[in-house]
């Protein structure tokens, strides 16, 4: 489905759900019409893979997914021989005697597509979304790989030939900045950080995502992760945590928070031992004080 403006991508957006504010659309219709990767960066469970899934539905195309790591190379990333069905062919024409030919052994009926080429291929068909997801994690080297595809959109494969992409791939890089990524590959790429929401916003996205939530229940929980993040935690928890306790919450039938029920489900917002007991007991007291002060105003 093709994009008109930046009201009608809001609009596309809000309908999946997915609030977005305007400086995040207009970095994402740009991308759209220039034709240009986009780089998003921000802390974990902010909504940025997100991103790539919602304009796969907008497109209604199908997501590719890279899913970065260290050690991540060629073979992972973009293609590799199937080596066991070539020995297999191997032995099946020595045992006719036939002739065993390079070019047979080497050609596309052996060739595994990793997800760079995918994204490559496809295009022939209609414009996929590419989900570079997590691009912080790769090392060094496979980014300056990325940095030759995102450019020309070609992947030369020396037995086959140069591949290139008929209509390029709507690409969307995230990374949660736990390294810098280098300069070249960002110049490549259209820029914009995702930030955690405001109250009004995250308490919207609560209630788009968890609409059987009652709105007390709904507000408090926005409330308590607005005041939680202000604490010096060593992992802040994100908007997907605060969709996990609300999700966990009403399932329990909470209607309001409960200072018993909030330490008794710490573990669902926060993941480490010494922030749970950072936040346990008297700082959930003093942050559920705030919250009904709040509420109060």
């Amino acid at each position: 489905m093709p994009i008109k403006s930046i009201d009608d991508l809001v609009d596309s957006l809000r309908e999946r759900l997915y609030i977005a504010e305007r400086g995040l659309a207009t970095s994402i219709y740009l991308a759209y019409k220039l034709g240009r990767p986009l780089f998003l960066e921000g802390e974990a469970g902010v909504g940025k893979t997100e991103v790539a899934k919602m304009m796969a539905e907008i497109f209604e195309t199908e997501l590719i997914r890279l899913q970065c790591y260290e050690g991540l190379d060629v073979h992972h990333a973009v293609y590799e021989w199937n080596y066991t069905r070539q020995m297999m062919n191997i032995r099946l024409m020595e045992a006719r005697g036939d002739r065993i030919s390079e070019s047979e052994l080497f050609s596309r009926e052996f060739l595994l597509q990793r997800p760079l080429l995918q994204a490559i291929e496809k295009s022939h068909e209609s414009q996929v979304v590419l989900l570079v997801d997590e691009i912080d994690r790769s090392d060094e080297e496979f980014e300056a790989f990325l940095l030759e595809i995102l450019s020309d959109f070609q992947i030369t494969i020396p037995e086959i030939g140069t591949i290139k992409a008929d209509r390029p791939p709507f690409v969307v890089i995230t990374s949660n900045r736990t390294r810098e990524v280098h300069d070249a590959l960002k110049r490549r790429c259209l820029y914009f950080w995702i930030d955690y929401p405001s109250f009004e916003k995250e308490y919207e996205i609560v209630r788009a995502k968890v609409p059987n939530a009652p709105p007390k229940l709904a507000r408090q929980i926005t409330a308590f992760i607005q005041e939680l993040r202000s604490v010096d935690l060593y992992k802040i928890p994100g908007v997907a945590e605060t969709l996990d306790w609300t999700t966990a919450l009403v399932a329990l039938d909470q209607k309001c928070l409960d200072p018993a029920i909030v330490e008794e489900t710490l573990g669902v917002i926060l993941k480490y031992q010494d922030d749970i007991e950072k936040v346990a007991s008297e700082q959930v007291r003093a942050i559920l004080t705030r919250v009904e002060v709040r509420e109060g105003n």
